[in-house]
């Protein structure tokens, strides 16, 4: 068996410094290797790059938003498969439904909760992978 499965890459989209620090320290505590960026197209640009296995994706975003980054990141064919999920503060039933309407894969709302934020991304991960061909 190899190490634990949290060595999933993530890359975590959020412009507020203090919850990129908390969501980062957090996964990367958890095993989870981080790439972060500030933008919506820095996220483009990144996830094309590297691949990421997940992505957790703000929604107000400088620049393009979340919505707009996860619809050119599902245009384009090296990055449509990564699973996408909202990373956000809006909590009614409406923005959820919105979201998953956009095509995000999941949903985590914030602040985080620190102790449930490595399973909720892991299952993401775990999801993803099964999702794969």
């Amino acid at each position: 068996m190899t190490g634990p499965p949290a060595g999933h890459l993530i890359l975590i989209v959020e412009d507020n410094e203090k919850n990129l620090k908390l969501a980062r320290d957090v996964l990367r505590f958890s095993g989870f290797q981080t790439l972060e960026a500030g933008t919506g197209e820095a996220a483009v640009d990144l996830a094309r790059e590297r691949r990421p296995d997940l992505i957790l994706m703000d929604i107000e975003l400088p620049g393009i938003d979340g919505i707009t980054a996860l619809q050119q990141l599902r245009a384009n064919a090296g990055t449509a498969d990564i699973p996408i999920v909202a990373l956000t503060a809006s909590a009614m039933s409406s923005d959820r439904s919105r979201f998953f309407g956009a095509g995000f894969d999941g949903y985590i709302s914030k602040p985080i909760n620190i102790k449930e934020f490595p399973g909720q991304v892991r299952a993401h991960c775990e999801r993803g992978m099964r999702g794969q061909p």
